[in-house]
């Protein structure tokens, strides 16, 4: 008997994981057919519009209405089957008419049995659509080349043979006269599933290398500005390494404004450096599996790629580490600064300290001075005082001579008062000297 899960405590998420590895599963497509994909960058805002427009469609065609929006949501209607996927930038919208015939190539799209006017008020911003031909092979390559090339307006194609000789691809990975990009699959004998894996891998590297393109413009556009940030920079740090006489604060304000603005272009451009990386990885992925065989006198979709996408990709990745690197310099180039100031802190300190000293020196001397002034004041008034005890003492008939003692006395006093005073001068040293 197995064991039941009823009395466990079961992780809230366990279902949601299970059925995310088959929430986005690969089309089946028939030969022939037409497929038509957008991709469109939407906000959250966006989003809930673009749901509500999917259920207008629902409406149009005569279908039930979905009430909860999925990852991946996809509905036939009748000869026409829609599929729109939520990603994190953007969401993608897969148009495939089944119904196609003999017409010619791309006068009949995936978008056609769409109403009219539905289209026109999708929100967000188009990033990527192109048409997608599926068409029945004929004989041999120069056929396929024969029969495709006057489909494409004259451009240059791009093509392979991908799956070991399964299919052939071409496209151009330009915009035709109608907005969209085109391409066309000659298929030779993959199966539906096959061929729906095939063209997913085609859309999907389509999207994200426009996608991963999105950084390109950025890169350029702080580059002049990385160019002078970078002199002034180096400027600076010259100016601290040959210790010149600089102002200290008009450097510090350069440094502070230099580090402001790396931080905002780091915050402007780091995510989108990050998903330029994150989709030139998938188109990669994707183009490994396509697994493709060369047609003689084309370039395939890996090597076009490799040629023109990933030179971008690079130069995208070495304006955000010069953008890293920018900013650690700056780093150290405040430490330095503040090395500098620290430094000059510590010599006017050490001059004050120094001024200090003297000024301890000479009113230590002046103190002595003063010393030896307040020992004969004192002496003066106790004389004083002695002088008034003695007169009094003569008056009440005591015969002595006055002037002899008081002269006497002058002396015995003053030296009392100055060993007293060394006394009271030596405690305050030993006071001192304990703290």
């Amino acid at each position: 008997m197995s064991a039941r899960l009823d009395s466990l405590d079961i992780h809230p998420l366990r279902n949601d994981l299970y059925n995310e590895l088959h929430s986005r599963p690969f089309q089946v497509l028939p030969t022939p057919a037409r497929v038509t994909q957008m991709a469109v960058m939407t906000t959250p805002e966006q989003r809930e519009q673009q749901f509500r427009h999917l259920q207008e469609l629902h409406r149009l065609m005569g279908h039930p209405v979905p009430e909860k929006e999925v990852g991946c949501f996809e509905h036939t209607f009748g000869s026409l089957r829609v599929r729109r996927e939520m990603h994190m930038e953007f969401a993608s919208y897969t148009f495939i008419n089944l119904a196609a015939g003999d017409e010619t190539p791309f006068t009949e799209t995936g978008i056609t049995p769409l109403p009219d006017g539905w289209l026109e008020q999708l929100t967000g911003t188009v990033i990527a659509a192109f048409h997608l031909e599926v068409r029945p092979a004929t004989d041999g390559t120069e056929g396929d080349l024969g029969y495709v090339r006057k489909h494409f307006e004259g451009m240059r194609l791009i093509g392979s043979s991908p799956q070991e000789g399964a299919a052939r691809v071409w496209g151009t990975f330009r915009l035709h006269s109608d907005g969209f990009g085109r391409f066309m699959v000659m298929n030779h004998h993959m199966s539906d599933s096959q061929l729906g894996r095939l063209t997913q891998r085609l859309m999907e590297i389509e999207t994200y290398r426009l996608m991963s393109l999105l950084a390109l413009p950025v890169a350029r556009e702080i580059t002049p500005s990385l160019n002078d940030m970078d002199g002034k920079l180096a400027v600076i740090t010259r100016s601290l390494a040959e210790n010149e006489d600089v102002d200290e604060e008009k450097l510090l304000a350069q440094l502070t404004n230099i580090a402001a603005r790396i931080e905002a272009f780091r915050a402007h451009s780091t995510f989108r450096f990050s998903a330029t990386r994150a989709y030139h990885q998938l188109v990669l992925t994707r183009l490994e599996e396509l697994r493709e065989d060369e047609l003689s006198g084309h370039l395939t979709l890996t090597e076009f790629m490799t040629r023109r996408l990933t030179p971008a990709v690079k130069t995208c990745e070495a304006v955000s580490e010069r953008l890293e690197d920018l900013s650690r310099r700056v780093d150290r180039a405040s430490d330095m600064m503040r090395t500098r100031v620290e430094l000059a802190i510590q010599s006017q300190n050490q001059q004050l300290l120094s001024s200090m000293d003297r000024r301890s020196k000479i009113q230590l001397m002046m103190q002595h001075t003063v010393e030896g002034f307040s020992v004969v004041a004192i002496t003066y008034y106790l004389i004083g005082l002695l002088k008034f005890g003695l007169d009094s003492v003569y008056e009440a008939g005591v015969v002595f001579n006055k002037t002899l003692v008081l002269g006497i006395a002058i002396p015995v006093v003053m030296a009392l008062v100055f060993l007293g005073v060394r006394v009271v001068h030596h405690h305050f040293i030993k006071m001192a000297k304990r703290q």
